[in-house]
């Protein structure tokens, strides 16, 4: 591809457009900078080029100009000394060396023309770079604090996930410490002396069923 197709690309393109549909945002800047920076190094040179050739381009203007005087004054200096056969051959020359003056005026006055387009290109690159730049420096800092997000969001789940467990864990210990407290008020059901003054009442009243039954019977037979 030609460094002024390449220019008319970058130029045409919208950096916004080409980053919005990128997977990898970071990755196509980096490239459309370098493309953008080799162009523009390139345009440089070109310009370079031109502006030689323009400068080339004026030192053979003046050259014919010299010749156009010359010839004129050989006309006059022939014609001076009736020699019109002269004279005619000098003016003749004149008028090629005029042409060729008029020539190299109209690619002199391309050449800067040329010269002029490629300044406003690099002008309109080296702006389209300036951007190129700016959205490189907000996408990396959007990616630092993307990545600063997520961690912050991971160590805020982690510490949710701590909090849980230690509120679970805190539950806990207060219903194993209410069985505990279930357990120590629990009364007996033998055991001690409540439980022995129990059992001798029961026996005393068994005996005093076993005399009544005894009485009983007696009387029966």
């Amino acid at each position: 591809m030609g460094i002024f197709s390449r220019f008319k690309d970058i130029v045409s393109s919208n950096i916004n457009a080409m980053l919005d549909r990128a997977e990898d945002p970071e990755k196509l800047i980096r490239l459309m900078i370098r493309e953008m920076e080799e162009t523009l190094v390139e345009l440089k040179a070109a310009c370079a080029r031109t502006m030689a050739e323009c400068r080339r381009l004026g030192r053979e203007g003046e050259e014919a100009e010299r010749q156009v005087a010359l010839w004129d004054r050989r006309a006059e200096l022939a014609l001076g000394s009736g020699r019109e056969d002269l004279a005619r051959e000098a003016l003749l020359e004149r008028r090629r060396a005029t042409e060729h003056v008029e020539a190299l005026a109209r690619e002199t006055e391309e050449c800067e023309a040329l010269v002029a387009r490629t300044q406003e290109d690099m002008d309109v690159l080296e702006q389209k770079l300036v951007t190129a730049r700016e959205k490189q420096r907000l996408l990396a800092q959007r990616h630092v604090h993307a990545r600063a997000r997520r961690q912050a969001r991971e160590e805020s789940r982690r510490a949710a996930s701590f909090d849980v467990m230690e509120r679970f864990e805190t539950m806990e210990r207060r219903v194993e410490h209410m069985e505990a407290e279930a357990d120590a008020v629990r009364v007996p059901r033998s055991g001690g002396a409540g439980g022995v003054f129990a059992d001798l009442e029961t026996r005393d009243a068994i005996e005093r069923d076993l005399a009544a039954l005894r009485q009983r019977m007696g009387r029966d037979g």
